[in-house]
C-alpha cells in the first residue's frame, strides 16, 4: 500500500510541475505578444525561430510557428519538472515568504543567461537578435514569477 501512495504523490507532484510549466510558458508567450504588439516586433517571427532553433528545415512551413508554440511549450514544462526535483523539493518548497519566488526567479534567470549569452549566439544568432536582451530577461523572469506562483498554489504538502 506504501508503495502505491508514493506513486500517487509523485504523480500529484509531476502533475503540479508540468502546470507550473505551462503557466510560465504561458506568461512568457503573453508577454512576447504584447512586446511584439506594441512595437515593430513579431511574435510570430519569435515562433518562428524557436522551431528555426530546434528544427532548422520545419521553418519554412506555414505551421512553424504553431509548431514553436508546442516546442517552448514542451520546453517549458520539462524545464520546470526539472527544477522541481532539483530545486523547488529540496530547497525553496520550505522557504517562506518571498524566498522560494527569489530562487525560482534566479534559477530562470540563470537559464536565461546560459540560452541568451552562450547557446543561442551559437545554435541561431537570428533568434538573439529579434529582440532586445531586457525584454527576453524579463520573459524569463516573467516565467519564474508564474512558475513559482504556481507551484505554491498547487504543491503545499502537510507539514507534519
Amino acid at each position: 500500500m506504501q508503495r502505491n501512495d508514493r506513486s500517487v504523490k509523485a504523480g500529484r507532484i509531476l502533475q503540479c510541475a508540468m502546470l507550473a510549466g505551462l503557466t510560465g510558458g504561458f506568461a512568457e508567450i503573453l508577454w512576447i505578444a504584447l512586446y511584439g504588439s506594441l512595437t515593430s516586433g513579431s511574435s510570430v517571427e519569435v515562433a518562428r525561430q524557436v522551431t528555426a532553433t530546434v528544427f532548422q528545415p520545419l521553418v519554412a512551413w506555414p505551421v512553424a510557428p504553431l509548431i514553436g508554440i508546442a516546442i517552448h511549450l514542451g520546453l517549458s514544462v520539462i524545464l520546470a519538472v526539472v527544477f522541481v526535483r532539483l530545486v523547488w523539493i529540496p530547497f525553496a518548497l520550505s522557504l517562506r515568504g518571498g524566498t522560494g519566488l527569489l530562487i525560482t526567479v534566479g534559477t530562470l534567470v540563470a537559464v536565461w543567461a546560459v540560452n541568451f549569452l552562450v547557446v543561442l549566439p551559437v545554435v541561431n544568432p537570428s533568434f538573439v537578435a529579434l529582440m532586445p536582451y531586457w525584454i527576453t530577461l524579463f520573459s524569463k523572469a516573467l516565467f519564474g514569477a508564474s512558475m513559482a506562483w504556481s507551484l505554491r498554489n498547487s504543491y503545499t504538502p502537510r507539514l507534519p
